[in-house]
Order: structure tokens, then C-alpha cells, then sequence
């Protein structure tokens, strides 16, 4: 916009300088003479030019005819110019708007693609409207639901900083990860996905097995019977469930499997974590997971669903599993070390006999024999450069025997 007004201030001085040259009020076109009353001030100079010149340049018309060859080039050169001008715009607004979109596609999901699918198999309406909603309140609200492909450019250590910086607060409010180390909960950050569930969608059901826990970052979810009507609670941003279940607690009645059925009341966003990210973090923290572990076993024992008998059996059953595992491994350690002792029996055995051989064809050849033979005959074994050292053995020339 600012460069339309550029354009316009200085085509009203063209037009000025013009009318100046050609004389002031000589016919309609140009200026009026300033000499008539209200024509002579400066502002009003200005403004005519400006008003004059905007006309001109925008295509409205409603301008005087020219009469001569300079006032009818000046106008050719003005329309050029706005239609120019005019193309020049256009294509920058299509290429904005193009941008626009292109970001949109990259940070946000397109729904035109999962419409045509529900179209080809006749997904039922109301199934229909309900995804489309999704995909709009997530555009509307500028919900990414993939973040990791957003930062994938990003150096290792930048994107760990950038995710600590956006959702460290949020884990750690999780009890179970309270009082962990910091570089633990960095690579935790790392392993949330972002989720959007939409009204009355459930995000788990009661004896479902449970693979993630949830962290509510905005939204209310309900616990609700199993009519799916009837509300126990109502959870609200910062709370989470689900972290017993993505620990293996010995002794749990559950069975990590989910106790409560949990629907969302209105579009709700959640961080997710899988078991499967927490085990694979946690291989390289074993004090972490035990310090996590125990404070499971607490918060079960708070809700009485700790069988400490199972328990019990469990962890000997582990230990039982554990002893066996390392007498295995002592007896494979040993069943290697007593197969390279035997290979190495073997090798030397079969050295000793390949030296008997050649020392029998030089005696039926009826040869003089080599030193290096009689002092392996002599010792025992074979002697140095023909016992260690085939190539040496090999390039010894014999004698010629008789022809």
C-alpha cells in the first residue's frame, strides 16, 4: 500500500510540472490557472494533483479528455503504468496467499485428501462432519499435531532446547517424574506427541490396555461410567492419567490395564507418552526407573491396588529368572574358553602332523634333509621358519633328485 501512495505522489508532480510547462488553465486538462479564487494555495495544488493523479492510475475515469500530443502521452504512459502496476500486485497477493497455504499444508493437517476418501466410501454424514470439524478447529486455532517434523531441521541439541523450553513445565508436573534429572526429563520432552481429540470422543476406555499416558495441556475431560453419561470427575489443564499403566509395577492388580473410561467434553489437546518411549529413555537411567517404579508402587498402595503377595512372588520369580540367566552366562563363558583351548590343540596337532608328512617325502625322495627338519625331529617339534612360517618352508628350493 505504501508503494501505490509512492506511486500516485509522484505521478501529481509529473502532473503539475506538466501543466506548469504547458501553462496553467489553457484547457481543462491541466491545472486551473492559479490565479482564479481557491487555486492559488498549495494544499490545494497538491491535493488536485493527488486526486487528479488517482484517477488516472486506478482506471475510474471521470478525467478530462486530452487535447494535446503531451497530455494524450502522459495518459497512455498513466494506464500502462496502472495496469502494470495493477499485474504486479496481483501476482504479489496470489504469491502471499500461496505461501500462506504452502505453511499452512506444511505445519498444519489438509483435509481435502481424508474428504475425498469418506466421498469414495461413503462415509456416513455425520461421521463425515465430525472430521472436517477436527481438521477446522485445528487450522482455526493453529493446533500442530506433529511437531517433530516441524523441528526436524533443527540441529539435535537446538530442538531438545526449543522442546525443553515449550513442555518441561507441563511433564513436570507428573508426580512420577518429580525430582528427576534434568537430562532425563530433556529426552522425555522429546518423546511427547501433541493430541487433539474432539468433543465425546473417548481417549480410552475402562479394560483397554494401557500403552501411553496423557497430560491435559488444554480442555476438560470427563471420567464417565460405562454409559458414557454418568461423570465420576472432570479433569481439567495440568492434570494426567494413565502413568501406572506405562510402568511395569509388580504386584498390580490392574494389570496396566485402564480402569476408567475417559471422554473428552470439548475439543481437547494432550500430550501423549508411550511405553515404548519411556522404556527405550529409561534403559539409559536404571536409577531412574527404579526411583519411578517405587513411586508407583506408593501411589498404588494409596489406592489399595497393590497385591503385595504378587508382589512378592513376582519379584522372586525375577530373581529366580536373574540367577538362571547368570549361570547360563558363566556356562557359555566357560564352553568358549574351552573351545579355543580345544581349537588351539587342534591347529598345533594338525601342524605337528604336517610337518611329519613332508619330513617322510624327503626321506622316501631320499633327499638330504633340511636343519631346520632334523632340529624339529630332534626337539620334538617343528623349528623355526618351517613350523611358524609356511611361506618360508615353501620358498626353500630343493635339490633335484636323479632324472
Amino acid at each position: 500500500m505504501l508503494y501505490i501512495f509512492v506511486v500516485i505522489h509522484w505521478n501529481s508532480c509529473l502532473y503539475f510540472a506538466l501543466s506548469r510547462y504547458l501553462g496553467f488553465g489553457r484547457d481543462a486538462w491541466v491545472y486551473p490557472d492559479p490565479a482564479r479564487p481557491g487555486f492559488e494555495r498549495l494544499r490545494r495544488q497538491y491535493l488536485y494533483s493527488f486526486y487528479f493523479s488517482t484517477l488516472i492510475l486506478t482506471t475510474v475515469g471521470d478525467t478530462p479528455l486530452p487535447a494535446r500530443e503531451e497530455e494524450y502521452l502522459f495518459m497512455v504512459g498513466d494506464f500502462l503504468l496502472a495496469v502494470m502496476g495493477f499485474a504486479t500486485i496481483m501476482g504479489s497477493m496470489s504469491s502471499v496467499i500461496y505461501n500462506m497455504n504452502t505453511a499452512d499444508a506444511a505445519f498444519y493437517p489438509d483435509h481435502a485428501l481424508v474428504k475425498k476418501y469418506m466421498k469414495l466410501h461413503h462415509v456416513n454424514r455425520r461421521l463425515e462432519r465430525r472430521v472436517i470439524d477436527w481438521y477446522q478447529h485445528l487450522q482455526i486455532n493453529k493446533k500442530m499435531t506433529n511437531e517433530v517434523a516441524i523441528l526436524q531441521h533443527l540441529p539435535e541439541r537446538l530442538r531438545a532446547e526449543v522442546a525443553v523450553s515449550v513442555h518441561l513445565s507441563t511433564l513436570s508436573r507428573v508426580q512420577i517424574f518429580q525430582n528427576c534429572e534434568a537430562s532425563l526429563l530433556e529426552e522425555l520432552v522429546l518423546k511427547l506427541q501433541p493430541q487433539t481429540y474432539s468433543p465425546g470422543e473417548y481417549v480410552c476406555r475402562k479394560g483397554d490396555i494401557g500403552r501411553e499416558m496423557y497430560i491435559i495441556r488444554e480442555g476438560q475431560l470427563a471420567v464417565v461410567a460405562d454409559d458414557g453419561v454418568t461423570q465420576y470427575a472432570v479433569l481439567g489443564a495440568g492434570l494426567y492419567f494413565g502413568e501406572i499403566s506405562i510402568i511395569n509395577i509388580k504386584g498390580n492388580m490392574s494389570g496396566n490395564r485402564r480402569t476408567a473410561n475417559i471422554k473428552s467434553l470439548g475439543y481437547s489437546d494432550l500430550f501423549c507418552l508411550s511405553k515404548e518411549d519411556l522404556r527405550e529413555v529409561l534403559s539409559e537411567y536404571p536409577q531412574a526407573q527404579a526411583v519411578m517404579e517405587e513411586k508407583g508402587r506408593e501411589i498404588l498402595l494409596k489406592l489399595n491396588k497393590l497385591d503385595v503377595n504378587a508382589e512378592a512372588a513376582e519379584i522372586a520369580l525375577q530373581e529366580a529368572t536373574e540367577s538362571r540367566l547368570r549361570n547360563l552366562d558363566q556356562q557359555l563363558d566357560d564352553l568358549q574358553t574351552k573351545f579355543a583351548r580345544l581349537l588351539a590343540e587342534l591347529e598345533s596337532s594338525a601342524l605337528k602332523i604336517a610337518y611329519r608328512i613332508e619330513r617322510l617325502e624327503w626321506q622316501t625322495r631320499e633327499w638330504p634333509m633340511p636343519e631346520d627338519l632334523t632340529e624339529a625331529d630332534d626337539e620334538g617339534e617343528p623349528g623355526e621358519g618351517t613350523s611358524k612360517d609356511r611361506g618360508g618352508r615353501a620358498s626353500q628350493e630343493r635339490p633335484s633328485g636323479p632324472e
